[in-house]
């Protein structure tokens, strides 16, 4: 891979969070541990229901007095909105930073000339002040810099970095099996759990409460999980929204997420599931992709 490739990813948004309370703040509402996270150590995590459902994936990252939250840009405003919902007299100041700063992808192997960088997931360094991040979820996704938009293009430069088609890191992404497109289509529809917040580092069993987690340990714990979200390749035929995945006349799931990159919500365990079979969706014939984590 060209070492030089850097994606700008417009259609991600910043959120600041800053404050005595921030850490605090964040803790008690989000599915990872924001204890762990510091200067070197950036992490992934979910903001859900308190069913447990999911609402909002995001990336945190340590900066200044605050956090960095990375999102889908269209969903920034609605999660600004949850988020001031929970503050009541937190000592907090919560900020759209959207229009002011942009996330771009550098290459992992990029990230590792630059000194002082460790092949860790999640592993954080400031460069010119701002943070890049060997991208917690999985190392194969590359790093990831959050910036100010005025100090782009210097910084693209100083670092020999040249814009690339930014379908070819989403392409990336989908054969991952990570969704990043058009995650709105998931609110409220599954568990935070069966989007495999587990496998992308989302979660933590360990940290105590936050919202959703009750039910989220309850799924776990009682091994009640046998529905998850997996990237669907479209063989022939047009994907319609939520259209039931069959298997013999036996329904195994729905397609969520359409375009550009399709996930289905899958009922694994079902009898006579196999990555390597073609399922009908409607008019369609479907294979459900195999994703990294998967044995």
């Amino acid at each position: 891979m060209n070492n030089n490739k850097v994606y700008i990813l417009e259609d991600r948004g910043v959120i600041y969070i800053s404050g005595e309370d921030s850490s605090n703040f964040l803790q008690n509402l989000i599915s990872n541990d924001v204890n762990k996270i510091n200067e070197n150590f950036s992490t992934f995590g979910a903001l859900l229901s308190p069913q447990g459902k999911y609402l909002f994936e995001f990336l945190v990252v340590k900066h200044k007095k605050g956090f960095l939250i990375d999102c889908e840009k269209s969903v920034a405003n609605n999660l600004l909105k949850q988020l001031n919902l929970y503050k009541l007299r937190a000592k907090i100041e919560i900020l759209n930073l959207s229009n002011e700063f942009v996330v771009a992808v550098l290459t992992k192997n990029k990230f590792l000339e630059m000194g002082e960088t460790k092949n860790l997931c999640g592993f954080t360094i400031k460069y010119r002040e701002d943070p890049i991040f060997l991208d917690p979820r999985h190392e194969n996704l590359g790093a990831r810099i959050i910036i100010n938009l005025e100090k782009l293009h210097l910084s693209l430069k100083k670092l020999d970095l040249k814009s690339t088609d930014v379908n070819e890191y989403y392409k990336k992404s989908f054969e991952l099996g990570i969704p990043q497109k058009n995650l709105c289509e998931l609110n409220n529809k599954l568990f935070g759990i069966e989007c495999n917040l587990e496998e992308l580092n989302g979660l933590d069993f360990k940290k105590g409460c936050y919202i959703g987690q009750e039910n989220t340990a309850r799924i776990k714990l009682k091994e009640k999980l046998n529905k998850r979200l997996f990237g669907v390749k479209l063989l022939e035929g047009k994907l319609s929204d939520n259209i039931i995945l069959d298997n013999r006349n036996n329904e195994i799931g729905k397609i969520i997420i359409k375009d550009p990159f399709p996930f289905g919500l899958i009922k694994f365990k079902e009898k006579g599931f196999n990555f390597e079979n073609n399922f009908t969706c409607g008019n369609a014939k479907i294979k459900i992709n195999k994703p990294f984590w998967s044995k």
